[in-house]
């Protein structure tokens, strides 16, 4: 049975060396040591538990990992929904006639389309500059370049020479829009790490001195895109979004959030990993579209100037800087605040890796910084206790969204791994009477479904991959007919493992030092 985690999926891979986070130190919250240790504790007791259960009471252990696997079997269908439903959004958001779209959405509340602006964020250290290019070359695109968008392109001075890189690419690129700045976070801050929030926040406020305290800009005006250095766009995507921004009556109450698509690099990487990246994307895709799943800020996002401001900007020194951001304003607006989609995909780069072995690792190491926020569970206990005037109902909402994909990726991938195959290994001489009970068929029909769903999630990442740049070789017809057989093997390997063993490190206080993840680009 595969394993689906969706955990603060925030990219610390695109970062490079350096961004190097144990996780948040927040002054304003009551988090307390052991709420950090929710995850990971209830993995190991968990574990604990079923080897208990595997010996004294196998045939109900086999039960629970049973009625775990049925859980997990549902979420996969809904999955599937929404897959569809996203899939048919995105086909309409691209047909769909923008201009007519904001004269039928505009109303006296509206702001005048041409007084928006936007302010694109792009935090990077150590990126290569064609990585960074190809980013600008995408963004200079899009129709509002020139008339209403500023780049700020938020360096590290931990990197050697990342001013002179960014002032280089600023000359370049400069002349293809409106503004555009470059900012350079110092280090040894007190309370702050080197980390893309500390970036990010950095940055953030050298764009409001320059656009509202010197140029003049209305900050309610203003709408802010944060992204990772790799990000390629939608076309349409900033237009849409000024269109969304400047006709909604709750702009300043809004996080917007467009599908990911890990296809920028698919033909490079190697070809067991790209249904396991596919698999991302599809879910990525339902829990937008899902009216029963509400949806979470995810890699790149936006929100407006006046709503950051409000907030204090991104703390900096968090890890998970989108779910510890919407988290944050959630309960600083006593829960007004909402997730809008934009159906319009972006593409991302998914881990390489020189040969099977270093891209499974790269994408192992991956995992365990992703599964680091985990720590979000704790944040949002510990803001349910300072804010009791939130309604419990949607603090409680919340809570359960931000802890699931965590949970079930750690504890769950336990109880279904382990509660199914240690009761054979302590019993075997029962096997043959469990086959023959109504839970035994029940699996059956579980895991096939698992392996349908699969199948379509395989097939819809196929037919949203860009063009093949050349022939299917041999050994790569070989590995992409395997990936899906071993798709629960991979998925073992590349998500459960490491999401335990982060949420071990994370109980524990340890911390983790990112390294460089191997990409290949064109």
């Amino acid at each position: 049975m595969p394993y689906q985690f969706n955990g603060s999926r925030r990219r610390s891979h695109q970062l490079g060396v350096g961004w190097s986070s144990w996780g948040a130190y927040n002054p304003t919250s009551l988090s307390e040591p052991w709420l950090n240790a929710i995850p990971g504790g209830l993995a190991w007791v968990s574990l604990i538990l079923v080897f208990i259960a595997a010996i004294k009471a196998p045939l109900a252990m086999i039960v629970a990992a049973a009625l775990l696997s049925v859980y997990t079997t549902a979420r996969f269908m809904f999955a599937g929904v929404a897959v569809l439903l996203g899939l048919r959004y995105i086909k309409q958001w691209e047909q769909k006639n923008w201009c007519e779209e904001y004269q039928r959405l505009h109303t006296p509340a509206s702001i005048p389309l041409e007084k928006v602006h936007h302010l694109v964020i792009i935090p990077n250290y150590r990126e290569e500059k064609e990585t960074l290019r190809r980013t600008l070359n995408r963004l200079a695109e899009q129709s509002v370049a020139q008339t209403s968008m500023t780049i700020m392109l938020a360096m590290e001075s931990g990197e050697a020479g990342s001013g002179e890189k960014g002032e280089q690419l600023r000359r370049e690129y400069e002349h293809l829009f409106k503004h555009f700045f470059v900012a350079v976070h110092p280090r040894g801050i007190q309370l702050e790490m080197q980390c893309k929030s500390a970036n990010e926040a950095w940055a953030a406020r050298q764009a409001k001195k320059h656009l509202v305290d010197e140029l003049g800009y209305e900050v309610q005006h203003i709408v802010v895109t944060t992204m990772d250095a790799d990000t390629l766009w939608h076309p349409l995507h900033m237009e849409v979004l000024g269109i969304l921004f400047a006709t909604s009556e709750n702009r300043h109450s809004t996080f917007w959030q467009a599908p990911i698509r890990y296809h920028s690099n698919v033909w490079q990487i190697n070809p067991m990993m790209r249904l396991l990246h596919g698999y991302s994307t599809c879910w990525e895709l339902a829990y937008l579209a899902a009216p029963w799943w509400p949806a979470l800020p995810m890699s790149s996002y936006s929100l407006s100037l006046k709503l950051l401001e409000s907030l204090g900007y991104w703390d900096p020194d968090v890890i998970a800087d989108e779910w510890h951001m919407y988290i944050k304003a959630f309960f600083q607006r006593d829960g007004d605040l909402r997730l809008q989609p934009i159906f319009l995909p972006f593409s991302a780069s998914a881990t390489g890796g020189k040969n099977l072995l270093d891209a499974i690792r790269q994408r192992y190491n991956q995992t365990l910084r992703h599964a680091w926020g985990a720590k979000e569970i704790g944040y949002t206990v510990a803001l349910m206790q300072e804010n009791p005037q939130v309604n419990r109902w949607d603090s409680f909402n919340l809570l359960f969204r931000v802890a699931h994909d965590n949970l079930l990726a750690g504890a769950g991938s336990i109880i279904i791994s382990a509660g199914m195959q240690l009761p054979a290994l302590f019993h075997p001489n029962s096997v043959g009477e469990w086959t023959r009970t109504p839970i035994f068929l029940l699996l059956q029909v579980s895991f096939l479904l698992v392996i349908a769903l699969s199948l379509i999630f395989w097939v819809v990442d196929v037919r949203t991959r860009p063009p093949r740049p050349q022939p299917m070789t041999r050994s790569e017809r070989f590995f992409s007919a395997i990936s899906l057989p071993t798709l629960t093997i991979m998925t073992l390997i590349c998500v459960a493992i490491p999401v335990v063993h982060s949420q071990t490190r994370l109980m524990f206080s340890m911390p983790l030092q990112f390294r460089v993840t191997r990409k290949i680009f064109k």
